[in-house]
């Protein structure tokens, strides 16, 4: 019996939308990053892009749970002493809540090139609209998936 492989002719692409309101940033990024490595396919080969065109909206909406509003994200200016922080609450409700779900899933995928190309199909909308409409994306629920996946603010 031979190891199946996958060719890039078999690769079939789809759009994913999720909708990230009430949903844990966790839970999310973790299905998420399944999506976008290929995991969730029967023909997922490990060195091949099979993953999943994601679209994410209301990501400034998602839960965190414990005390993880007031965990210092830290960053550095690239001078010296210019080390810099915010909480991830202070950024959940600045300027770009979505660098909070980007984060967290690129913290989910493997580190390469293959993941960084594959973290290119990730779209995260802070809001509920997106341009995206032409390709038809399927809704993916994640709410019925399982109950522990919302949290009651």
């Amino acid at each position: 019996m031979k190891t199946y492989t996958a060719k890039p002719a078999d690769i079939d692409k789809k759009w994913i939308l999720i909708d990230a309101e009430g949903i844990v940033l966790g839970r999310l990024a973790s299905i998420v990053a399944m999506r976008l490595r290929g995991k969730h396919k029967a023909s997922f080969t490990p060195h091949m892009d099979m993953g999943d065109n994601v679209i994410i909206i209301n990501a400034d909406k998602v839960q965190l749970t414990g005390r993880k509003r007031d965990k210092p994200n830290y960053w550095h200016t690239g001078y010296p002493g210019g080390i810099k922080s915010r909480t991830t609450g202070q950024i959940l409700e600045g300027k770009f809540p979505e660098r909070v779900v980007m984060q967290a899933v690129k913290r989910m995928l493997p580190g390469g090139p293959l993941s960084r190309r594959q973290l290119t199909h990730l779209r995260v909308y802070a809001g509920a609209e997106h341009p995206h409409e032409a390709q038809q994306p399927e809704v993916l629920d994640l709410r019925s998936m399982n109950p522990k996946n919302t949290r009651s603010a």
